[in-house]
């Protein structure tokens, strides 16, 4: 059953790449006391990932911090160092946190998984965004429609804000 509003998110464990090298992250650590919003993507440099999910995130971060946000993370079912090579490729390291579920436990856990094997990329995350006050589900947008950046859309979230 996937999660929803209201729900409290499961405790994980995510990989992230620092300048000092691969680190781990919990979701505790990331979300007690705090205001984030999560996005994920099927994976890392897929062209609607890399061309028109995250640039919209990059671009409206300022806005999305004046609105109470302290911090955006993209979440994808990829290893730690393709997304801290993602991060770089984006210009988005020391803005966004990429969080790496490379085993994809976490997507799991949330039950928002998808079976991509047809084209080649096995079992990913369904794309989403979240905001996440204190551990709790505020608001979830989930697109329907693979190829399709819209409802989990930096736009769509600052309007729920």
């Amino acid at each position: 059953m996937a999660i929803k509003i209201g729900d409290k998110i499961p405790d994980a464990t995510f990989q992230v790449m620092t300048p000092e090298g691969k680190s781990t992250i919990t979701t505790s650590q990331l979300l007690e006391g705090r205001c984030v919003v999560l996005v994920a993507v099927p994976g890392a440099f897929t062209p609607t990932c890399h061309n028109h999910h995250l640039p919209g995130y990059l671009e409206n971060l300022d806005a999305l911090n004046d609105k109470g946000v302290d911090e955006v993370c993209i979440v994808s079912v990829n290893d730690v160092h393709v997304m801290g090579h993602w991060a770089k490729a984006t210009g988005g390291e020391g803005k966004l946190t990429y969080l790496a579920d490379g085993n994809g436990d976490f997507t799991r856990a949330i039950g928002l998984e998808v079976d991509l094997s047809v084209g080649g990329m096995g079992v990913r995350s369904r794309r989403y965004s979240m905001l996440i006050k204190d551990g709790e589900v505020q608001q979830l947008n989930i697109e329907e429609k693979p190829g399709i950046a819209d409802v989990s859309a930096a736009a769509r979230m600052l309007s729920q804000l």
